[in-house]
Order: C-alpha cells, then structure tokens, then sequence
C-alpha cells in the first residue's frame, strides 16, 4: 500500500472546527488518512522517539506517566478530558552546546478516546528554551472529525509580537515536519508497519548512546591528528561508536575484576573484559585498538601492513599493533604453536570491516577457542572468491546443515529474507550460518555508526557439540586447500619491519 500523499495547508480564518481556546493559534493542517482510533498509536512515537525528527535530540526519558494525576502546567481545553500524561525529559545530542527540557505530554480526548496531544515544555523561572525546542508555551497535535477528517498543529506562543509564523518562519517549518511525522505514523498504524531494521537488540540503547557521549568527548580529538587519506570525521566516530558497543558487550559477557578503586570518569576499568584480552583482526590503521587499548583493554590488532597512523599512536598502542598476514593453515590441526602466535584462550576476535578475513573471524575464535567474536561485515567475500547474490553449498565453500532458512533469517534480525533481497543482506545470512556452523550462537546488531556498513554478528556463547564444530573447521579448510585459490600473503610495506 502506498502512503497517500501529504498535503498540508497554511490555517485560515474561516475553519471548520474553531481553536482550543482563544490564545492558540492554528498553524497548519492536512488531511488524516488514518482512523480516530489510531491517533494515540500515531502520536506514541512523537512522545517517545523525538529523535527522529531531530537531529539535535538524542533520546528522551521517560520520568513518570499517569492516568490520575495531571500537572497543573497542563493547560485546560474545552470539549476534551486529560486522559494520560507523560513527564519527560529529552537529553540532547551535543549536551556541551545544548541543554536537557523536561516536558509534559498530556493526551486529552472524549469518551476515553485520545484525539489531542499537547506538549508542554517546563521551564524554571529564569530559563530559557534550548534550540532545538520551537519558542513555545504549549503545542497541540489535534486529530479533527472534519470531512474528510484532518490533523492540525495549534500553538501558543511564548512571545507572539516577536515570533513569526508565517511559511518561511522557523516555528512553521518546525510544525510541517512534525505534522508529515504524525501523518507518516498514522498511515503506518494502518498498513500495521513494522521497522524491517531492528536496533539496541544487544546493547540497551540508553546505555550506548550515554557512554557514546562520553568516549566522544575523549576521543573526538583524532580528528584534527589525523594522517590517513580517509575521511577522519567518518573513521574516527565510527570506531569511537564501535569501541563504545564491545565495551558494554563485554561488560554484559564477562564477570567484573575484583573490586578496585576505579576512576569516576572511566567507569569501564570495573567492568567485565574478555580474559584473553581482543584481538583487531585486520585493523587497517589501528584506530580500533588505540581506543581500547587507551581505555585499559588488552589485546592486539594485526594487518598485512603498517599504516602511516601507527607511528603517531602512543607507545602502548604501538606495542599492540603487529604486522601479520593471516594465513588459514595456521588453523589446521597440526599447526605449530608458533602459528597462533597472536591469539590466547578466552580471546575476543573483533573483525571490523576485515574485507577478505570477514569470514575467517569465526573459524579463528573456534579453532584458537576463543571467548567470542564479533564480525562487521563489509566487502562480501567467501573462503577463496567474492561472495555473489545466490550463492550457496559448495559454490561458497561450505554446506550448511542448520534447518529452515526463514526461521533462522527471522529469530536472527538479519532485515531480510531468502527471497527477493540484495546481496549484502545475503551475505550476512550466509555469514550467521557459517558462525552457527563453527559452534557458535549468533546474535545480530545494527549498529549506530556513520556507515551505511552497520550490521554486525555477534558470537559470544557456544552452541551444539564442540567436536562437531571443530570438524566443520576442519572441512572447511580441507576444502580450501583442495581448491588451491586461496594464497597466503606476505606482508607489505617497509613498516611493516619495525611491527
């Protein structure tokens, strides 16, 4: 079904239904699209995720709600009862620039029958309003039983001799947006929408995004150090937003050290570590393991070649880094101890865009017997050859024996199907296969990164017989081995003989 079209219109004089009272001032209206019955539904996402139509607001928290109990900044309206009131407080995204707003959302309707929202900022005597809030006492969603039936945005302004409404105006452009939010909500009710991405499925979302602002602020400074050709504000907050994920992963995963005195501002040193330290699988410039490292994790990154970034690193982060190129008999059962020289037992393998190693990263942490992985995948590749759309059995390398493919898609919030669907979305189906055949329970998150490369697959608990798995391993390199394609590399680059 499609959406109809949104047609708003600038509110005249002459309206079919009058305003709330005489010091609102109608803005704009458009028509419904959607039944009564599935405004408070609608308005439900305004009331908890104004981030989406703002990009200054990172959440908002809810304080209280109530069904008694009503605010005495709630205004009264003729016609209409209270019927639910929620205090919030929306938390903005650059809490050095803007500051936090409490507000109330009070539903009013008739008949327990919720058709007006208004939204009431609360403000102590003295302050002001932070940008990101339209120079308003109150704003009013109303849902209207017209012919045909409309929605409309009513206002009361905080200085109405100073505040222009007109078209070009701030405060209207502000009210357009929210009414095509509220009609896009309306019509998502009704078609009964479902996000087909599903984010925070591993990390609450609070969590993330408080300790987010926290390792931004410490970290954001690599952006003006910068020494790759790369783009540093996409590199720099995607690693931050990454380092960020595996922390509260872990401590999610791992029990916490002994107590300790911890500092207030590095809340992590008393959280939960992997007990063999992580390992960057293909760290690229080693920004990933500089961010841990400097957060007091231990681990290595290794890459088939030294990056100019190194050498600008601090010496704790350059003892971590090695330059190493993976070679996949070093999995085999009869390798020497010398050809896992860079894992441990309890290792948590992170493969971070890792290109040709993506699918390697779970047949590592189950052969090395490492405590978990966790893979963002980027450029699709098998064992020995690209990953292309279709691909399955033998013609990837590998035969997969894991029950009905729709169910596994659906339990694992993979945003796809085995049908008609882009290749990238197959290539993650085929890479929580693989993990699930080496032995591993695969979670997926969608993470809140700067890349249009944002999924990842998480392995942190083990699944089915492990002699099973370490045989699939070994099936899989046989593989490998018989088709000859694959061809370890030496690595590169004169750095790369001083790692």
């Amino acid at each position: 079904m499609t959406r109809p079209r949104f047609d708003p219109s600038p509110c005249s004089n002459s309206l079919q239904v009058p305003s709330l009272a005489s010091s609102w001032l109608p803005l704009l209206a458009s028509s419904a699209d959607f039944p009564l019955e599935l405004f408070e539904t609608a308005v439900s996402q305004l009331i908890y995720h104004p981030e989406y139509n703002s990009t200054l607001i990172l959440r908002s928290d809810t304080v209280a709600e109530s069904i008694a109990d009503f605010p005495a900044l709630a205004p009264v309206l003729q016609g209409v009862e209270p019927l639910r009131n929620i205090h919030r407080i929306l938390l903005p995204r650059r809490p050095g620039r803007d500051a936090s707003l409490e507000q109330h959302c009070t539903l009013y309707g008739a008949h327990s029958v919720a058709n007006t929202l208004v939204l009431t900022p609360i403000v102590p005597p003295g302050g002001s309003l932070p940008y990101y809030h339209p120079p308003v006492s109150h704003l009013a969603f109303r849902y209207l039983s017209t012919t045909p039936p409309s929605i409309r945005i009513e206002v009361v302004l905080l200085s109405p001799d100073d505040t222009p409404t007109d078209p070009g105006s701030r405060l209207y452009r502000t009210c357009l947006a929210l009414l095509d939010a509220l009609h896009r909500y309306g019509w998502g009710a009704v078609t009964n929408y479902k996000k087909r991405v599903q984010h925070d499925c591993v990390v609450p979302r609070e969590a993330y995004q408080d300790l987010y602002l926290v390792m931004r602020e410490r970290f954001k400074g690599l952006v003006d150090t910068w020494v790759e050709s790369t783009d540093p504000l996409k590199h720099v907050f995607e690693d931050i937003g990454i380092a960020t994920f595996l922390i509260l992963l872990w401590k999610d995963t791992y029990p916490p050290p002994a107590a300790s005195d911890v500092p207030p501002d590095e809340p992590w040193r008393g959280w939960g570590q992997p007990p063999g330290g992580f390992l960057d699988f293909g760290c690229g410039n080693g920004l990933l393991t500089h961010i841990l490292v400097s957060c007091g994790y231990a681990g290595l990154g290794i890459d088939l070649r030294a990056r100019t970034s190194w050498q600008t690193y601090p010496a704790p982060t350059q003892a971590c880094l090695r330059v190493i190129a993976f070679d996949p008999t070093a999995l085999a059962p009869d390798a020497p101890p010398s050809a896992y020289a860079y894992t441990a037992p309890g290792q948590f393998v992170v493969a971070n865009h890792a290109d040709e190693l993506t699918p390697w990263a779970p047949l590592l942490a189950t052969r090395a017997r490492a405590g978990g992985f966790l893979s963002i995948p980027c450029c699709a590749w098998t064992f020995d050859a690209r990953f292309e759309r279709g691909m399955t059995g033998a013609r990837a390398g590998v035969l997969f024996a894991d029950g009905p493919l729709a169910a596994l898609v659906a339990r694992l919030n993979l945003g796809a199907d085995n049908g008609n669907t882009s290749g990238y979305a197959q290539y993650r189906i085929w890479l929580a296969r693989l993990a699930r055949h080496c032995g591993w329970e695969v979670e997926c998150e969608v993470l809140r990164i700067p890349s249009t490369r944002n999924w990842a697959l998480v392995g942190r608990k083990r699944i089915g017989s492990e002699e099973e798995a370490q045989a699939n391993v070994d099936a899989i390199l046989q593989g490998v081995k018989e088709r000859g394609i694959f061809k370890a590399r030496t690595p590169e680059g004169k750095a790369g003989k001083d790692h």
